[in-house]
């Protein structure tokens, strides 16, 4: 979910605590609320382990229609996962060392700096880093040829949302309906293809590892804020979001009981709402997975977007794409 990252168990952080953390301030307009504090910079040689991943990664070198067999120990010892070959010459695995991680911050800053003109501060030019990167999995699709890393996601699982505190969504969204998911709820975010790779290949090859991970580690939902661009044609402006949220308001909205309410939220009912527009391509996806959107949109004026909560469970995917991805 421009898709894409969950707290697992605590009720979300007080505005008072919020107010006190030096680490979980955002730096927003009067009226807004917190600032991420970027890691120290790094020495671009260093190979430092991660502290992750806390669940035990499946092989991805398992072929389709392997991927819904069981898998009876959960916390089996990790071995380093294989990368899987996609059609296309790409190359699908998960970041095991922090050298790895700069890979898909540097790819991330270019989609969100310099194409989409983000705002962010950070201590190392070039890279998109905030503070949830190191309890984060990272997910990476790479030119075979070049071994350029050319999309990414980043999954939040449930035991690292503990020990972080939040989710990166927890920051926009009121989530306390969704106290009863967190247990089983992975957070997807920070999701962006190499504008040169966009032909749905590098998108298909990150969801069917995201699917099998999910059903390794015996989780079922991800959530995640979707992201709409504010700047249509050189101007920014809410329009578009605001219309594309009152289509799926009326289409594509969860049950009552999983809605969330923004922090920031976007002024929607002072926007005019009623633009003949398509949603971004990767939120398309995400509704012909299943998706369900949980409310209203967000403005996240450093990333210069409009945020949609939207959630996804695994039950909900139709039965061509649980073929597709579980082989069921």
């Amino acid at each position: 979910m421009e898709l894409p990252q969950s707290r697992n168990l605590d009720p979300p952080i007080s505005a008072n605590a919020r107010k006190n953390s030096p680490c979980l301030k955002r730096k927003l307009p009067v009226g807004t609320f917190f600032k991420l504090n970027s890691p120290p910079q790094f020495k671009e040689n260093e190979m430092k382990e991660l502290p992750n991943p806390t669940f035990a990664l499946s092989p991805l070198s398992l072929p389709r229609g392997l991927l819904h067999r069981s898998h009876s120990h959960l916390h089996d010892s990790v071995q380093a996962p294989v990368p899987k070959a996609e059609r296309g010459g790409l190359v699908v695995s998960w970041a095991r060392h922090s050298d790895e991680v700069r890979q898909a911050q540097r790819l991330r800053f270019k989609v969100f700096v310099e194409e989409m003109g983000a705002r962010l501060d950070t201590t190392s030019p070039g890279h998109d880093i905030d503070l949830f990167d190191n309890y984060c999995e990272h997910l990476l699709v790479r030119d075979e040829a070049t071994k350029e890393v050319v999309g990414t996601y980043r999954l939040l699982t449930p035991a690292q949302a503990r020990r972080v505190g939040s989710t990166y969504s927890d920051l926009e969204f009121d989530l306390t309906r969704l106290r009863s998911l967190r247990e089983r709820m992975v957070e997807l975010g920070r999701s962006c293809v190499h504008p040169d790779y966009r032909h749905g290949g590098v998108i298909m090859a990150l969801w069917g590892a995201l699917a099998e991970f999910m059903v390794r580690n015996k989780l079922d939902t991800m959530i995640g804020c979707a992201s709409i661009p504010m700047l249509h044609n050189g101007i920014v402006s809410g329009d578009v979001a605001a219309s594309i949220w009152q289509q799926l308001k009326n289409s594509h909205l969860a049950p009552i009981e999983y809605h969330v309410h923004p922090r920031l939220a976007l002024p929607v009912d002072q926007l005019e709402s009623s633009l003949a527009v398509d949603p971004p391509a990767l939120i398309k996806g995400y509704l012909r997975l299943g998706a369900k959107v949980l409310g209203a949109p967000a403005w996240d004026p450093d990333f210069n977007t409009a945020d949609l909560p939207m959630m996804m469970r695994i039950h909900d995917l139709p039965p061509r794409y649980r073929k597709h991805f579980l082989g069921s």
